[in-house]
């Protein structure tokens, strides 16, 4: 079977960001399918065109079963809500026009967000007359209507209409979180499944000591409670920084946030003024790097902002967190807190409190032998029920029921 993706996020193992797709297309692959992935040319983590980035297509080829076209988008992807929506509908147009020169498509894979490359997707299955799988990562526009970055009433209805518009057209929509379920059966979607995120835990080396990036960091000696990810508006990244504050007695603790994004140059601002001295702020890696620094934390961080529809979220960087072997201290309610406490894999403390989350690493800080146990139960329970293995398997069957 031939499967084209649509996705403007896509990264592989040596560019920094979620590889979520690039694990489930090489699994497919070696399943005997043949996946084509049209992918933006612009990082959507960083917001930064890649140092080879293409004339118009870059053809490369993953283990032969994969291959990547990369298509131009507008690369001010961060500067402002009206520049990200330019690159949105570039890239809508760009691989609309890429997708369509793919030859012997079986199957069209559309992903969200950003939604408007469903479009692309919907429209490339309906030309072909072949079906069209959506899948559904983001409650978009409700997240962005509630964090505030969407308020024009004609925008929301705009966005609304076409999230149940592409509900509604798909053969089928899968969701990576239960969460999402009613949201979308509610809005339209016929048939939905749940191929919840989850881990490749080969990837990850609980047994690991970080001895490098801890030495390349001057980290050595120090309890690394340690952020990976976007550095956006929704991540509420500055609870870290007053959580440092309230940590400014215990030099011992570092608080390490590695990655990038829109509010990143504001947050280093904020933490030079605050003179925070047990905060790093450290480049994103690739994911292929990502093993060594997760081996080097003593402790890792899920945080959203505390609004009620992020009760409904799988973050992905819990399930790596997990699968590294290391407890989770976790500042999101809902159906990820319901993961992370069966597993018994870490603490929650209620999303926007500094001083819980700082409490939280005091009592891993003084008790290691506690988060050691937490980091093996969560390992435990990936390999068990979230392992990417398994989830490709299943969203394998799902496709070819579908073709």
């Amino acid at each position: 079977m031939h499967i084209l993706l649509i996705h403007q996020a896509f990264v592989s193992l040596d560019e920094p960001g979620g590889t979520r797709h690039y694990e489930l297309a090489r699994c497919l692959a070696e399943r005997g399918h043949r996946v084509t992935v049209v992918a933006s040319s612009v990082s959507y983590l960083t917001g930064k065109a890649g140092e080879t980035a293409p004339a118009f297509i870059d053809r490369c080829s993953e283990g032969g079963s994969v291959t990547i076209l990369r298509a131009h988008a507008y690369p001010a992807l961060h500067r402002s809500f009206v520049h990200r929506v330019f690159s949105f509908f570039g890239f809508m147009i760009s691989s609309f026009l890429i997708g369509f020169k793919v030859r012997d498509v079986d199957l069209v894979w559309g992903t969200s967000p950003p939604i408007f490359q469903g479009v692309t997707a919907w429209l490339l299955a309906r030309l072909r007359r072949i079906p069209f799988l959506f899948e559904v990562r983001d409650l978009w526009p409700a997240f962005a209507i509630q964090v505030g970055v969407l308020r024009s009433r004609l925008l929301i209805r705009a966005s609304e209409w076409l999230e149940r518009f592409l509900y509604r057209h798909a053969d089928r929509v899968v969701v990576n979180s239960p969460g999402f379920v009613s949201h979308v059966e509610a809005r339209g979607a016929r048939r939905v499944d749940l191929l919840p995120n989850g881990s490749d835990v080969q990837m990850f080396d609980p047994s690991g000591k970080g001895t490098a990036f801890r030495r390349e960091h001057a980290l050595e000696g120090k309890f690394v409670a340690l952020y990976a990810g976007a550095h956006g508006m929704s991540n509420d990244l500055g609870i870290l920084l007053q959580d440092a504050k309230c940590l400014s007695d215990r030099p011992e603790i570092a608080i390490v946030l590695l990655g990038d994004g829109k509010e990143k140059p504001a947050l280093v601002k904020q933490s030079m003024r605050m003179r925070l001295t047990n905060v790093q702020f450290l480049m994103p890696v690739p994911k292929s790097g990502m093993k060594e620094a997760l081996s080097a934390a003593d402790a890792c961080i899920a945080i959203l902002k505390p609004i009620p529809l992020y009760a409904t979220v799988y973050p992905n960087k819990v399930f790596d967190y997990m699968a590294a072997g290391r407890p989770v201290i976790l500042a999101i309610d809902g159906v990820i807190r319901e993961v992370v406490e069966k597993a018994g894999a870490g603490i929650f403390v209620s999303p926007g409190d500094p001083s819980a989350l700082a409490e939280a690493i005091r009592s891993l800080a003084e008790d290691r032998e506690r988060g050691k146990a937490m980091g093996e139960r969560g390992r435990r329970y990936v390999e068990q029920h979230f392992d990417r293995v398994e989830q490709a398997g299943r969203l394998s069957s799902i496709m070819e029921e579908m073709v």
